[in-house]
């Protein structure tokens, strides 16, 4: 099993870096295509995995970059004067079923179908050429409006639907929220550096950390802490306990039976932390509705395979039964599927979490103490063997 504990640990190590290179959020770049009209913006994650990227020049024209995880359906965003749906404008896109990218106006004049107006509202494109891209699982909704008057506090709708429009008719959304959010900010920001430099050309990207623009209604912390709670009770349980418990039934069998009552004892309270994040993931799933099916997908997987591994436990055979290579087999191989696929899932989960550099650094750095440990160990085994097996002269 040495070897395949090692070569798996490997496997994880590529997969974080391939994973965590893709960066989301304020910390990523926009796609090439976007760059020439929307290359000077400030950032915000305003709701879940929805990222608003914004600048608002003297002539009042607002340019947008909506970004968020995407795998069907459309994406909106929303201008009310109240924080209702009712009576406000809003631009959608999605990518059709032909896989052509599709941006609209829409008046929502009520809650049905029908009530929903393509080109019609309060909102007016500017000279750019509104666009769709998506780019690495994310969806980018690049669109310029103009306005009689600057924008200040401005209530902002922002919603998701699985529903792939056809004939440009919107169905129902998913999941929606209503922000507060204060364009006035990034005026002021980009004024002084233009002042002080007087090189606005310099100027990149810009994250704003103002309390006063976070979300109003829906939008509460609610949903981030259990995100993180989720985050760090599968990165404890799958990412941490149940490889060490691993790594000490193929190390430390010479300290028989201690090794086997502390392989037992780690991988019960491993699987305890994985299934409660399992639990924090569900019911996060029930408040936010993320299109996370992979993500999902996945956990639900590792799940059946760590049951399958505490049943094994129980059905585990004399050693001196005839189906004893069998459960060794079967206890080995669906173990280490369980921390492949765990190990890859918390990579998925820290990138579509937005969880940020913080996060994958952390389980980064776990990962390569693991490998290393199992490497070191590996070596000492090897060198045990192969001394107790040398012929004597």
């Amino acid at each position: 099993m040495g070897r395949n504990v090692v070569a798996l640990i490997v496997a994880l190590g590529f997969a974080i870096v391939a994973v965590g290179a893709q960066q989301d959020g304020c910390s990523s770049e926009l796609p090439a295509s976007l760059s020439g009209n929307y290359s000077s913006l400030a950032c915000k994650t305003v709701w879940n995995n929805f990222v608003l990227r914004y600048y608002q020049d003297q002539d009042n024209v607002l340019s947008i970059v909506l970004s968020t995880m995407y795998s069907s359906g459309w994406v909106g965003m929303g201008f009310s004067k109240d924080g209702m749906m009712v009576g406000s404008s809003a631009v959608v896109g999605w990518v059709g079923t032909t896989g052509l990218p599709h941006i609209q106006r829409y008046y929502l004049g009520g809650q049905t179908s029908q009530q929903v107006q393509v080109d019609q509202g309060n909102l007016l494109f500017a000279a750019a050429t509104p666009s769709v891209v998506v780019d690495q699982a994310k969806i980018y909704l690049a669109f310029q409006l103009k306005f009689s008057a600057r924008l200040s506090q401005q209530q902002l709708l922002f919603a998701i639907g699985s529903a792939t429009p056809v004939n440009n008719v919107l169905q129902e959304h998913d999941d929606k929220t209503s922000v507060s959010f204060d364009f006035s900010t990034v005026v002021t920001l980009r004024s002084k550096l233009s002042s002080d430099s007087g090189k606005t050309a310099t100027f990149r990207q810009l994250t704003v950390h103002d309390d006063k623009s976070d979300g109003t209604s829906s939008s509460s912390s609610y949903p981030s802490k259990l995100k993180r709670t989720h985050g760090a009770l599968a990165i404890f349980g799958w990412g941490v306990l149940l490889p060490i418990g691993a790594i000490v039934a193929r190390y430390c069998r010479q300290w028989d039976p201690l090794w086997y009552y502390l392989h037992t004892v780690i991988q019960f309270m491993g699987f305890l932390f994985g299934l409660a994040a399992v639990i924090a993931g569900r019911v996060l799933y029930d408040k936010l509705h993320a299109t996370v099916y992979t993500h999902r997908g996945i956990g639900i997987f590792v799940l059946v395979l760590g049951i399958l591994q505490i049943l094994a436990f129980f059905l585990r055979p004399n050693k001196d039964s005839k189906y004893r290579r069998y459960w060794n087999w079967y206890h080995h191989w669906f173990g280490r599927l369980a921390l492949f696929f765990a190990a890859v899932n918390i990579v998925i989960g820290i990138r579509i979490g937005d969880a940020g550099n913080s996060w994958k650094i952390g389980y980064g750095f776990n990962l390569a103490i693991l490998l290393t440990a199992s490497i070191i160990l590996e070596v000492l085994l090897w060198t045990r063997w192969s001394n107790k097996n040398a012929p004597a002269f």
